[in-house]
């Protein structure tokens, strides 16, 4: 259950981030914001280091007021708020290296900006989604404190949550803790084995 409930929230974190910063990483990349590129850039970067803790803090009584508290959906919000600053800034140094007459080809031909959008960029950009959206699993993934902060059911831990578990007061349950600890790498592996060919 652990395993299946950090799987669906490690994806959902993914598609999430994905689909919030791959356009503003575009829009950053190829639109003129003149004065203010720096400014937006430099808050993003701010955001990148707040301390986890007092991000889960202030996240606990926003959920709480909200009823996000102990929901999938709340923790793939938590997640993703430390993946998508990042994947912006990856794939908007990514996409800026996009040479600008490829787009301006596609306006000739009478594309406009979703169009160019999908149709050129995104396929260029396939190695910077990759990367992007592997970065925010592995955090997603491996992450404790969203997890156990905004999480108290049982039945929605995730398995860095679970391997907690085994470690009680005054014993260990070494077999289990072993055991799941072993379950828990498979996934990453899988997934780098699957995507090294990219």
């Amino acid at each position: 259950r652990n395993l299946v409930t950090s799987l669906l929230i490690s994806l959902g974190s993914v598609v999430f981030s994905l689909l919030i910063a791959t356009p503003a990483a575009y829009a950053m990349a190829h639109f003129k914001f003149g004065r203010w590129a720096t400014a937006i850039l430099f808050g993003i970067l701010i955001t990148q280091m707040v301390p986890g803790i007092v991000v889960a803090n202030a996240l606990y009584s926003a959920y709480t007021d909200l009823g996000l508290l102990n929901t999938l959906g709340g923790l793939i919000l938590a997640d993703s708020a430390a993946g998508i600053p990042f994947s912006i800034i990856l794939m908007r140094a990514f996409m800026g290296s996009i040479p600008t007459s490829i787009i301006e080809a596609a306006y000739v031909d009478g594309a406009g900006h979703v169009r160019a959008f999908f149709s050129i960029v995104l396929p260029m950009s396939r190695n910077a989604l990759i990367t992007s959206g592997l970065f925010t699993f592995l955090f997603a993934w491996g992450d404790f404190l969203f997890a156990r902060t905004l999480m108290s059911n049982p039945d929605g831990w995730t398995i860095t949550v679970g391997i907690a578990s085994f470690i009680g007061e005054f014993s260990v349950d070494w077999a289990g803790l072993m055991a799941t600890g072993l379950l828990s790498t498979i996934p990453m592996v899988v997934l780098f084995v699957f995507l090294e060919p990219f």
